[in-house]
């Protein structure tokens, strides 16, 4: 899409009256075209592709879930964003979508606001991934300088990714800033390579890019999850690692063994493939360790912030259960460091104040 051209969207639902209620929404600010069918809405995205599609799942012969998964099999068309728009709201049904490749989830009856930010925001991401591939085409063929101009644009972008990611439940989105410096220090102190200390800040940072996928409900839900929401929430994990995909750069490798590793535990207990001990990526415990104390240590809606003496504590506690014990040692000899990072990028500086013999 040019960035002087209103985007097209595909509105595809089988009862005209919810057709028109969209297309009374979107029809200022967007190109809207319209399907009655499953296979009509196949013809018309075959004939023209739209930048956006919104899906009714329930539809005769060939419901959203089957157009979905034609559409994300076909090289030319899954790049598309899918947003399902649907009467059906379980848990079950929402995690059936995402696992067919659907970008979004919205119940019926619509909030128009809410559907206006949700295309607008997903539409904003795809331009993000068209941006990027047309850049690494163009500078493919110029010399040094302009890879390394290329390089920083890129590592800025899978920054902004991850923090794209991080306002779903960050309204800052300072966590992924945190998480990717605390992940240098840990790195550095591990023994990588420089210029792998490097790509892990960056890479680090798309750690929980896969809570694109999560449905609203369920990963701003101020309360304990029920099973099978914790079983959605798990799912960001695996989403994350697809989302990035097989890459031949090494930083989006990176980042997909940490997205889907960062979760696990040393005691093998965690997710998704229950690894345990140093079969688990190096790069994943390093995460897992900073993701956690990040957490502990910043206000939430849900939550105060914890001291960092008592994540710390907590920390030592899990070192041999869920925390690779070495590494654990690493990260308390960084303690110093650690909380300049959490001070320079905190939300919370009142409960994150340098040790006595720290101050300077």
């Amino acid at each position: 899409m040019k960035l002087d051209e209103k985007s097209s969207l595909l509105v595809v639902d089988d009862t005209p009256e919810n057709i028109d209620v969209l297309h009374g929404i979107l029809s200022e600010d967007y190109i809207v075209k319209v399907a009655t069918s499953g296979q009509m809405a196949l013809k018309i995205v075959a004939m023209q592709p739209p930048d956006l599609i919104l899906l009714d799942v329930m539809m005769p012969v060939m419901d959203g879930y089957e157009v979905c998964r034609q559409l994300k099999e076909n090289q030319a068309t899954r790049h598309i964003p899918v947003i399902f728009i649907t009467a059906r709201n379980k848990v079950a049904d929402e995690a059936k979508g995402f696992e067919l490749g659907a970008a979004d989830y919205i119940s019926k009856p619509v909030s128009p606001p809410i559907v206006r930010a949700r295309v607008r925001a997903h539409l904003a991401l795809a331009d993000q991934r068209y941006y990027l591939q047309e850049l690494v085409v163009e500078r493919t063929s110029e010399l040094e300088r302009s890879n390394q101009k290329l390089e920083k644009t890129y590592l800025a972008m899978i920054q902004q990714l991850g923090r794209a990611a991080d306002y779903r439940d960050n309204e800052t989105g300072l966590h992924v800033l945190r998480v990717g410096n605390y992940s240098k220090l840990l790195g550095r102190a591990a023994g990588l390579l420089e210029s792998h200390v490097e790509l892990l800040m960056y890479a680090s940072m798309m750690h929980d890019i896969g809570k694109i996928g999560i449905p609203d409900h369920i990963l701003l839900k101020p309360g304990k999850l029920t099973e099978d929401e914790f079983d959605v929430m798990k799912s960001h994990s695996t989403i994350g690692a697809k989302i990035i995909g097989e890459q031949d750069a090494e930083i989006l490798q990176m980042a997909r063994e940490i997205a889907l590793t960062h979760h696990e535990k040393w005691n093998g207990k965690g997710y998704p493939n229950g690894l345990s001990g140093s079969d688990i990526p190096l790069l994943g415990r390093i995460v897992a360790i900073v993701d956690v104390f990040d957490a502990l240590t910043c206000v939430r809606p849900y939550k105060t912030a914890w001291p960092v003496e008592k994540a710390l504590e907590l920390i030592s506690r899990e070192a041999g259960q869920h925390f690779d014990p070495e590494l654990v040692k690493l990260f308390f000899s960084l303690e110093a460091d650690i909380r300049r990072v959490a001070i320079e990028y905190g939300e919370a500086v009142d409960v994150i104040k340098p040790a006595e013999n720290d101050k300077q």
